[in-house]
């Protein structure tokens, strides 16, 4: 990527990681009818700069998903600093949204095609949770073994070809073969995490492979059924997709 350049005749092409509450959002993309995370910022944004403009994100969420790690470039002519663009956009934006981290970047860099890998992290609440974690987890009411969730994850783990898990979404894509590098279930008290993280993922495979483990999890699949379903090359009904309200994108990597 070239060296960000100082130009008064160019914009700069700018960096930024917010985070966000999904609940109210029809997801991260801008479409129509509906409210996207993606139309606020723009909105924010073409407010303080006084033109309309386009940013981009490093990938959609899904309805109801939240972030606290979305990373996204736009272009514009600021002269005044990160830090003071950095403020304004917290005036400007929603107790619901928070641009984190704001910086000039290359001028060819860009939040999606550069990105070498993201990390998700699944919120489950064994039982019952209570009132100010409900919008943020999903409460599991059935009694679930998480030692045979792990065994299932186990057979998971690493490059598969993961076209059981993807929902359709209409988007044309090369190949369905993704590297899973992470997948742990981490335990503390009631609330357990479940913490995924790949080269990239397919339209709801998060929330698929979520579902799909605690299916196992409840005695519905053997956790052999994994590697099985690794093996039938499209979606199936056993393959369940887990509320979206439980899931956090965590982290964008790049190099």
């Amino acid at each position: 990527m070239k060296t960000p350049a100082a130009s008064p005749t160019s914009p700069t092409r700018w960096k930024a990681v917010c985070a966000y509450d999904g609940t109210t959002y029809h997801g991260w993309q801008s479409q129509t009818n509906a409210v996207a995370v993606q139309d606020v910022i723009e909105k924010a944004l073409g407010t303080i700069l006084g033109t309309p403009l386009r940013i981009h994100g490093s990938g959609r969420t899904d309805t109801g998903v939240h972030a606290r790690g979305q990373v996204f470039h736009f272009d514009a002519f600021w002269p005044h600093g990160a830090r003071r663009l950095l403020i304004a956009l917290g005036t400007k934006l929603p107790a619901s949204v928070q641009v984190r981290s704001l910086a000039p970047a290359a001028s060819d860099f860009h939040a999606r095609f550069h990105a070498t890998g993201k990390r998700y992290i699944y919120h489950l609440h064994l039982g019952a949770a209570d009132p100010f974690e409900t919008a943020y987890s999903w409460s599991v009411l059935k009694p679930v073994d998480l030692a045979r969730m792990e065994a299932g994850a186990c057979l998971l783990r690493g490059r598969h070809d993961f076209a059981a898990f993807c929902a359709e979404s209409g988007d044309e894509r090369e190949t369905t073969v993704r590297d899973l590098r992470r997948l742990e279930i981490v335990r503390r008290g009631r609330r357990v995490r479940v913490i995924l993280e790949a080269d990239g993922f397919l339209y709801k495979m998060a929330r698929s492979l979520v579902g799909t483990l605690v299916n196992i999890g409840m005695g519905h699949l053997e956790p052999a059924d994994a590697a099985a379903l690794l093996h039938t090359g499209g979606r199936i009904p056993k393959v369940k997709t887990a509320p979206a309200h439980g899931l956090f994108l965590e982290k964008v990597f790049y190099d």
